[in-house]
């Protein structure tokens, strides 16, 4: 059964690449034995889930065990600028690229339910959507579809749109023809590796959750060790590093749907301002964002490690302000700040 033309084109009109394809049942074990690798090293850190949905999570039909075809889009959420800028501003948070608009989980669901709807008229057959959010390996399935390949960094790459690609999924009941599996092109490169600053990758196409500052400043809750906290500079949300290096991106294009770019006020925000949200004032600044997901504690505590790696001497009260919290966390994570900008301003003054 071919797939049908009015959903090709209603893919690219709702802002989607065209749809890649491929039979479930040519997903190879490689990907699963990855994965199985990655838990009993312990690279999965906090993220229990991960571990608690290893064997749902290692084939496509272990999740829905109807499905035949796997449709794979990509929604591009290109930078327009050079994101590693951002890092220079030492006052200033960085937030990564992804979490400034609007929450993609929502923008995206939505889109491919109406496709998903087409395909499911057209074809006779059941469908189910997948948003990143499912025990579903979608990078895996974007390669052998493909969409892109998995980098060094173990995320997804394009050779039309570099690294910024999110991934949306339909698994269908009908057995749709595949498109060809995309290859891995990234030769003898290894700019993704050598700038992480802590060293998340202990090989190339292997990650250790624990050390990337994704996971801790958005899945990690507890105190961050302190060397990692020196790592993360002005990183309050994320990081885009390992993607912004990758020389795929002179591919790139700037995304162009609107909810989807970046809203001003997330772009470099005073960490001053950040510092002294409380929670009413951190739900509506980042109201339909993902940033809403980790709560305000959670965020003041890495916006307190940022103030502390500015070593700026105007942003101490700020920190200062938060020594007493109720919150033991966020408490050390001011007396941090405290002392190392006090640190800084010693060795200056000596």
């Amino acid at each position: 059964m071919r797939l049908p033309p009015r959903v090709i084109s209603r893919c690219k009109a709702l802002g989607f690449t065209a749809p890649y394809i491929l039979h479930v049942s040519d997903f190879d074990d490689l990907a699963g034995a990855r994965l199985k690798d990655f838990i009993n090293k312990d690279y999965h850190g906090d993220m229990a889930w991960m571990k608690d949905t290893l064997t749902r999570r290692q084939h496509p039909q272990s999740l829905w065990a109807q499905a035949q075809s796997a449709l794979v889009l990509g929604f591009n959420y290109g930078p327009g600028h050079d994101p590693m800028e951002n890092l220079k501003a030492v006052d200033k948070g960085n937030i990564s690229v992804y979490a400034r608009g609007k929450d993609y989980h929502d923008i995206m669901k939505g889109r491919l339910k109406e496709i998903a709807g087409l395909l499911a008229q057209d074809t006779g057959e059941d469908v189910k959507v997948f948003v990143d959010t499912a025990p579903l390996m979608e990078k895996p399935l974007a390669m052998l579809a493909g969409l892109g390949w998995q980098g060094k960094h173990t995320n997804l790459v394009s050779r039309e749109f570099g690294s910024w690609l999110f991934i949306g999924t339909i698994l269908s009941a009908a057995k749709i023809p595949p498109t060809p599996q995309e290859l891995d092109h990234c030769g003898s490169c290894r700019a993704c590796l050598d700038i992480c600053p802590t060293g998340a990758f202990p090989a190339p196409y292997k990650l250790d959750a624990r050390k990337c500052i994704s996971y801790l400043t958005i899945e990690y809750k507890g105190e961050i060790a302190p060397d990692l906290r020196r790592a993360m500079g002005n990183r309050i949300y994320g990081c885009d590093d390992c993607l912004a290096v990758c020389p795929w991106n002179k591919y790139a294009k700037a995304a162009q749907d609107i909810k989807i770019k970046a809203r001003t006020e997330l772009n470099n925000p005073p960490l001053k301002d950040l510092a002294a949200l409380d929670d009413k004032a951190f739900r509506r600044l980042f109201s339909g964002s993902p940033i809403k997901r980790i709560g305000r504690n959670q965020f003041i505590r890495n916006v307190l490690y940022a103030i502390g790696n500015s070593s700026d001497m105007s942003l101490r009260p700020a920190a200062q302000a938060h020594i007493s919290s109720e919150d033991p966390i966020i408490a050390n994570a001011a007396r941090w700040a405290v002392k190392l900008i006090d640190l800084h301003a010693k060795r200056d003054k000596d």
